[in-house]
């Protein structure tokens, strides 16, 4: 799948990929993808919820080489 806006927000801890996907995602289209990579292991939790409480989608998560690699369609 194409993204139109990347993130690598590896290394760094709860909440700051959440933070950091907020702030690129306010800047995009709605309908535009984010990808974004991290591997805290509570951005597998909080990636889905800020989302759902955000009114983004999100498309899933994979594995990538240790990280996860997210990604979240903006929304209206």
């Amino acid at each position: 799948m194409n993204w139109d806006a990347e993130i690598d927000a590896l290394g760094l801890k709860c909440p700051l990929p959440v933070l950091k996907a907020r702030k690129r995602l306010a800047a995009m289209a709605p309908g535009e993808v984010l990808r974004i990579c991290a591997d805290d292991p509570m951005a597998l939790i909080d990636m889905p919820h800020f989302c759902a409480e955000a009114g983004h989608e999100h498309l899933g998560v994979r594995e990538d080489a240790g990280a996860q690699v997210h990604l979240i369609r903006r929304g209206k």
